[in-house]
This record gives structure tokens, C-alpha cells and sequence, in this order.
């Protein structure tokens, strides 16, 4: 009777993910809303007709929209609640395949086979590790490891990630195929996690996007605020879209596919965002996607600045490729939908930032606050809101899994300051280069 008790409050308890996104909807909506008619105010101080216009274009980009989203943001994290994990057997675990694309990986290959020896999944693995024409000694350290489920490929050629992985992908012999970056280390429960995670979702699951985070925080102060986009920032997008069944990247340096249905899909295409352009081909083929937040890989990023702007900018030129490939998904009737709509905004707000950042600091020292003012008053109180709630459900993770949230507050300080700008430029640039651009050899998480 307890049990039935028990059951019974639960249900009651339970939102529907419809009624959550509608609140969210409203609530964002709402907030954006009071931000516009508010600002009209401030834009009075604009005298011309052309000016004006210029101001509310402004404005919509710099505090509007990222008012709405910050604030959709941090409603969608308030009401997430993970979807509980079913309890199996050792026996019900698949077999697995590993894929690694390595290409000039010696420094690193070798500890990311160490974290994959340390899993204890129960079930058979089989790790191929595709050397992409390699010019240091990777196919040597390869040769020497001797773990029995290692398989390696010698591609004499770098022909790039997708091509690397799609030449494991025509040798994997097991249901699930696992995709990890050659920097990466695995924490000790990963792949049984990621495992589980995708055996309890739905049965149209294609996909399970792993948590990957910054191994190499502490080398310089570029990586050090990384750490903490891909801690609050990238968790809190990942979170919010499966929350909303709709993950929209799963990272070829940590997710979990279905083998049979990546190969109807063709694999990874070539170019610099296969990443997101197979998971949206996987929504396009109507299966879902999902995100395990406590499958954790910790992953190299770019230790320079210059590398972190090539970077970002290839993951913009990757979402132009996603929508030249799949941009009918904007008119699915799905909630996933939502979120291609939300991407489709990003080249205007990154965009207006680029432009207006230090003019609304300009004018607001001349005395005219307008642009300076919006962004303060409408969208840091909702991105403080939003990111004070990722680091709370991050850090109980962290401890749920044995970890502990290292400190960081020079990273913090340059993530909440000075990120932005150099991060929106150099996504403006990607964006321009997709429109031209498709092909891309480049090993990026």
C-alpha cells in the first residue's frame, strides 16, 4: 500500500514536458516582452528616423532575444528533472564498438586507452582506433599497446575525422557504436552510464550525447574559462534540449549511436560540422536524441587564443552546414523544431553583439544608456539566474559521481567578461566562411 502511496504521489507530482516548455514559453515570452516596451524609453534618445531604426534592430539583438532566451533558459532548468535510469542486468548490456579517429595523437592516445580498460562494462567491447595518417609516433604507441580488444586501422592519408570514422564505422561488428576523441579520458562509469542512459529512453532513441568537459583547464587562462563554458554553458544548452527532446549535436569526442541506423544515415559527412550535421540527420529520420549529463569525458580544448577563435568559428560554419543540409527540420512539428529556430537566431545576435558591444558602452558614457542599459537590466539578471541554477544541478552531479568542482575564479572572471568578445566575432566569421565553405579536416571537440 505504501508502495501504491508512493506511485500515486509521484504522478501527482509529475509536469507533462508540454506543460513545462508552455511555461517556460510564456514566462521567456513575457520577460522579452517588458524588455522591448521598456527600452522604448531609452530609445527616445534617438532623434532620426534612421537612427531609431538602427536602435530597435539593435536592441532586439543585444537584449531582447537574448533576454527571451536566458530567460526560457533558466525556466527550463528550474522545472528539469533527469528521467530516472531502469535497473539491468549485466547480461542485458549490448556489445559495444569504440571508435577512435586519431591523427597525431602520441601524447594522448595511449592514457585514452587507459580510461577505456578502466569501464569494467559488462559486456564485450571492441575498440578500433583509426590512425588518419599520423605524422609522429601514434602508429608506433599503437602498435606497442596490447589490450585484446584493440583494433587498429592505418589510414596511410589524413583524410579528416568523418572520413576516419566512417572507415571504422564499415568494420564495427557490434548494435551500439560509442565515438571518442583520442585526447579524451574517461571517467570510471562512463560508457556503463552512456549504456544504460540509451537503454532507458525511448525505443526511437538514435542517439546519446556523452557530458564532455575540460581535461586541460589549468595550461592557460584561455582554457581555463572553457572550463567553464563547457561546464555551465554547453550543459545547460545539452540539459535544456533533451528537457525538450530535442538534443541537437551529439560530439564525436563522447555519444553513443545506434550502428545500423548510423549507417543508413550515411555516416558522418565531410565537412567542418559532421558532428551536427549527422544528428540532424538523425532527427530528419524522424529518431530522437538524447544527452546523458553523468557520461563524462574529459577532452583537450585550444590552449591559445588563436586556436580557440578556429575553433569556434569551424562549430559556426558547422551550424550554416547543418541548415544547408537539413533545413527542412524547420518545419517539423516537433519540439525539437524549437531549438533549430533558436540556432537559426544566433548569426543575428552574434552579429549585433560584434557591432554594438563597445558602441553601448560608447554612447553610455556620453549619456545615452539606452543600448548599455538594456542589456543590464533585461538579460544579466536572467543569464546570472540561469547559470546560478546549472551549477547547482552540475555540482550535485559532480558529487553524485565522485568529483569535486575545482576552482577556478580567473576562469570565471575572464568567461563572464571578456568571452563574448572575442567568442561572437570569430562565430560571425564561421557563419560567413559556411555559406562558401564545406570541407574541413580539422580535429575539433
Amino acid at each position: 500500500m505504501a508502495a501504491a502511496n508512493d506511485g500515486q504521489l509521484h504522478r501527482r507530482r509529475y509536469m507533462p514536458v508540454g506543460l513545462k516548455f508552455a511555461l517556460a514559453l510564456v514566462v521567456s515570452l513575457g520577460w522579452a516582452a517588458f524588455a522591448y516596451v521598456v527600452a522604448q524609453h531609452w530609445l527616445g534618445e534617438f532623434r532620426t528616423p534612421g537612427q531609431r531604426l538602427m536602435a530597435h534592430l539593435l536592441v532586439l539583438g543585444i537584449a531582447v532575444l537574448p533576454a527571451f532566451m536566458n530567460a526560457f533558459l533558466a525556466v527550463g532548468l528550474l522545472l528539469d528533472r533527469r528521467p530516472p535510469r531502469s535497473h539491468f542486468a549485466d547480461s542485458d548490456f549490448p556489445s559495444v564498438s569504440i571508435l577512435i579517429a586519431a591523427h597525431n595523437a602520441q601524447d594522448t592516445i595511449l592514457g585514452t586507452l587507459a580510461s577505456i580498460a578502466m569501464q569494467r562494462y559488462p559486456a564485450p567491447i571492441e575498440v578500433m582506433v583509426i590512425n588518419d595518417g599520423s605524422t609522429d609516433a601514434t602508429l608506433e604507441q599503437l602498435r606497442g599497446a596490447s589490450y585484446p580488444w584493440l583494433e587498429v586501422l592505418d589510414l596511410k592519408s589524413a583524410g579528416g575525422q568523418a572520413n576516419a570514422l566512417n572507415a571504422g564505422l564499415r568494420l564495427a561488428s557490434y548494435p551500439v557504436t560509442v565515438t571518442l576523441a583520442a585526447d579524451a579520458y574517461l571517467h570510471p562509469q562512463a560508457l556503463r552510464r552512456l549504456v544504460t542512459r540509451y537503454m532507458s529512453d525511448p525505443p526511437n532513441t538514435a542517439a546519446v550525447a556523452g557530458a564532455v568537459l575540460v581535461r586541460n583547464s589549468r595550461q592557460s587562462l584561455v582554457t581555463r574559462m572553457q572550463e567553464w563554458d563547457y561546464f555551465q554553458g554547453i550543459a545547460a544548452s545539452k540539459r535544456l534540449q533533451s528537457l525538450f527532446q530535442g538534443t541537437l549535436v551529439a560530439p564525436a569526442a563522447f555519444s553513443l549511436y545506434r550502428t545500423d541506423i548510423l549507417r543508413v544515415v550515411g555516416g558522418w559527412p565531410a565537412g567542418a560540422g559532421e558532428d551536427a550535421v549527422l544528428t540532424w540527420a538523425l532527427l530528419g529520420d524522424h529518431h530522437r536524441v538524447g544527452y546523458c549529463e553523468d557520461a563524462i569525458a574529459f577532452a583537450r580544448v585550444p590552449a591559445t587564443l588563436s586556436a580557440f577563435l578556429q575553433q569556434r568559428g569551424r562549430w559556426s560554419r558547422g551550424l550554416i552546414e547543418a541548415f544547408k543540409t537539413h533545413g527542412s527540420l524547420l518545419f517539423r512539428r516537433r519540439l525539437s523544431t524549437f531549438f533549430i529556430w533558436w540556432n537559426l537566431l544566433f548569426p543575428y545576435m552574434d552579429l549585433v553583439y560584434t557591432i554594438a558591444v563597445l558602441p553601448a558602452v560608447l554612447l553610455a558614457c556620453m549619456g545615452v544608456y539606452g543600448l548599455a542599459a538594456s542589456m543590464l537590466v533585461f538579460v544579466v539578471p536572467a543569464a546570472l539566474l540561469a547559470h546560478a541554477v546549472i551549477y547547482t544541478v552540475q555540482a550535485r552531479m559532480f558529487r553524485d559521481v565522485g568529483l569535486t568542482v575545482r576552482r577556478n575564479p580567473f576562469g570565471l572572471f575572464g568567461y563572464a567578461l571578456l568571452y563574448g568578445l572575442a567568442l561572437k566575432p570569430a562565430s560571425v566569421m564561421g557563419y560567413l566562411s559556411g555559406l562558401v565553405t564545406r570541407r574541413s579536416r580539422d580535429y575539433a571537440h
